[in-house]
């Protein structure tokens, strides 16, 4: 068999197998890109985090469903089923191209709009409702207090009428006697949260921007592949011919 039907053989065997692989990683940064929403939902009040999510997980079902697809086409050297799987590969390669943009640009949005969605969130705080349990959550995950540090909580409702205290989720441990009082500064987190949210949502963008870019490049060289078995299958010979001839 001609090394470059083996070699592009080879290599859209592999990227059948990768899409299944890849179903299940993109699955998984999806997932974990929700979840970061679903924490932190009242600070993120514009839905831009969840369009990449949402496309992400939609890619992983449909690598699920055609890497058979891939597989047997690849095996038979079946041009409709070549061409169909040149056809899904070119799609999902343009899904992610455009989940790479999105990202990229919803990372220039993230420190403008944080800031003030977090300050509104907290003026509301009065340790009983909704908005009250996810400032709370937000403070004790990422061992921080106030909007830029605990000297935020200053202008705040719950600082004036509780006896000039923050709450106790900015105590490092809730378990010791703090109580939120300034006099105890040694047991409180003083770094601001914002700061602190505003990385871990880039870093959950930039893992899932360069899992994505890795795909994209094996999609690229898939695309070559069909094209190679294609022409060298039209121009040399016709039907069934497995890999190992």
């Amino acid at each position: 068999m001609d090394c470059g039907i083996i070699t592009s053989k080879t290599v859209l065997l592999f990227l059948s197998l990768v899409f299944w692989a890849a179903g299940a990683g993109l699955a998984y940064v999806g997932a974990q890109v929700l979840r970061s929403y679903g924490n932190f939902e009242n600070f993120i009040q514009d839905k831009y985090m969840l369009i990449p999510a949402v496309v992400i997980i939609g890619i992983s079902v449909v690598m699920f469903i055609f890497g058979l697809l891939g597989c047997c086409a690849t095996m038979r050297e079946s041009k409709v089923g070549l061409s169909f799987f040149f056809l899904i590969i070119m799609v999902v390669f343009a899904a992610e191209v455009a989940v790479l943009v999105l990202s990229f640009i919803y990372q220039g949005k993230i420190n403008g709009d944080l800031e003030h969605f977090m300050n509104n969130v907290y003026a509301k705080y009065d340790g009983e409702d909704p908005e009250t349990k996810s400032v709370d959550y937000l403070q004790t995950q990422l061992q921080c207090c106030g909007v830029w540090n605990y000297t935020s909580w200053y202008n705040t409702t719950w600082y004036k009428s509780h006896n000039t205290t923050v709450p106790e989720s900015c105590c490092k441990n809730v378990s010791t006697q703090c109580t939120g009082r300034l006099e105890q500064l040694n047991l409180l987190n003083l770094e601001g949260c914002e700061v602190k949210l505003e990385h871990l949502l880039q870093d959950v963008l930039k893992y899932a921007m360069l899992v994505i870019l890795g795909f994209a490049i094996i999609k690229f060289f898939g695309m070559l592949s069909v094209c190679v078995i294609a022409c060298k299958s039209g121009g040399r010979r016709s039907g069934y011919q497995p890999l190992y001839a």
